[in-house]
């Protein structure tokens, strides 16, 4: 009988994509914890505080209530309700339920705008450096990510002229990611208007992922895209989700707001991959869109003070440069000044080789730039308590003393 190898058993598609360098991280640190090596991971886009108690008792409710049934594909009416209502009220941005969808994750609702909207062939312009999955989900689909380098001389925003250069025929979406994982870059209104003003010209769709939107520091202020005119709105699908802005990562909640035509496409879609997301976790969701609290405002005074305290004390190492992060809860660490050094007899060339070495030697995780396609940098997130960027701090330091 004949074999084949696995490798040819694969389709294409599962064997050209990447495992994302981030989970990776994370799980080989969760890994070595639990073979009892102290090490401290900075590595997860995750917030560290508990789910609120709101949330968790819309959940249990829901459970008492018997809500644990399928749902309709795009969500829970009530849940679309409050979606409407918080896009409305927070972003000036108008849709109808009808125009909501609801899906396991913000992760999962990129997916769903690029399968809607992507053929094979076409171009997706993504601004770097960026999320790890952008490029490889546009790839996914066939299609082919077109970067436009940004720097920290420009606060991490791509210019205009950059911008235009890589429109070509073939071009179908820009992707959008304010405030930015990993460089924290909030997007004022000018630099946003420039980017409307290109979409509405070349007939472009703007994918606009504002999962942090609500993590924003020293006055910055963050703008929906979609916000600035109708026909902008027309063209532009926004993104957005609970799990970072109320520590419910887990229970993967994420929705976007699209024109009824691509809303209703993304909802075909769903039917056929994962119908609804859990039920339980929609109504966790709705308790936390619907709780008047200030609870996210706490965390984001929580998140502001560690920021300026990783900022801070990763400044004061040697050959580390930080950007000071406008949002989100990540320092994206500039260390191009550290390599071509040896430590502890080990050359370390690029800032991979950096992160393989400060997990071995300092026990600390961090993720290098080469998967947000920006070779030179390292990321960590602040979304850590306080006492273990203190700790990983020190323990960088040392690591690093001395060439």
């Amino acid at each position: 009988m004949a074999t084949h190898s696995t490798n040819r058993m694969l389709s294409e598609r599962a064997r050209a994509v990447q495992p994302s360098p981030t989970l990776a991280l994370t799980a080989r640190a969760q890994a070595m914890r639990q073979q009892g090596i102290d090490v401290l991971s900075f590595t997860a886009g995750e917030p560290d505080f508990d789910t609120p108690e709101f949330a968790k008792a819309g959940a249990i409710t829901a459970i008492h209530a018997g809500y644990t049934k399928y749902t309709p594909t795009p969500g829970i009416m009530p849940l679309r309700e409050a979606i409407s209502a918080k896009f409305w009220r927070e972003n000036q941005l108008r849709y109808d339920p009808s125009q909501i969808v609801v899906s396991c994750g913000a992760k999962h609702s990129i997916f769903n705008t690029l399968m809607a909207l992507i053929d094979p062939g076409d171009e997706v312009i993504i601004p770097t450096p960026c999320w790890v999955s952008y490029p490889e989900q546009v790839r996914l689909m066939g299609g082919v990510p077109v970067f436009v380098p940004t720097d920290e001389s420009h606060d991490f925003l791509p210019t205009y002229d950059a911008l235009r250069a890589a429109i070509t025929p073939r071009t179908k979406a820009i992707i959008l990611n304010t405030p930015c994982n990993p460089t924290g870059a909030v997007y004022p209104r000018k630099t946003l208007k420039e980017i409307a003003s290109l979409a509405l010209t070349h007939r472009l769709w703007i994918i606009a992922d504002e999962i942090y939107e609500k993590l924003v520091y020293d006055g910055h202020t963050h703008e929906s895209i979609g916000a600035l005119s109708k026909e902008v709105w027309n063209q532009t699908i926004t993104i957005n989700g609970v799990s970072k802005s109320f520590a419910m990562t887990g229970w993967r909640i994420g929705y976007l707001g699209a024109p009824t035509e691509i809303a209703r496409a993304i909802q075909a879609l769903q039917d056929q991959m994962t119908s609804n997301p859990c039920t339980v976790a929609q109504y966790a969701a709705l308790a936390a869109l619907e709780d008047d609290s200030d609870w996210v405002e706490q965390a984001r005074q929580r998140f502001d003070a560690r920021r300026q305290r990783m900022v801070e004390g990763l400044s004061c190492i040697p050959g580390i440069c930080c950007w000071r992060p406008r949002g989100a809860f990540y320092v994206f660490a500039n260390v191009q000044a550290l390599l071509g050094r040896t430590y502890n007899g080990r050359l370390i060339e690029t800032s991979a080789d950096l992160a393989e070495y400060l997990l071995e030697h300092a026990r600390v995780a961090v993720v290098p730039g080469e998967g947000f396609c920006a070779p030179g940098y390292i990321r960590l997130s602040y979304a850590v308590h306080e006492a273990l960027i203190e700790e990983g701090i020190e323990r960088i330091g040392n690591a690093l003393a001395g060439a």
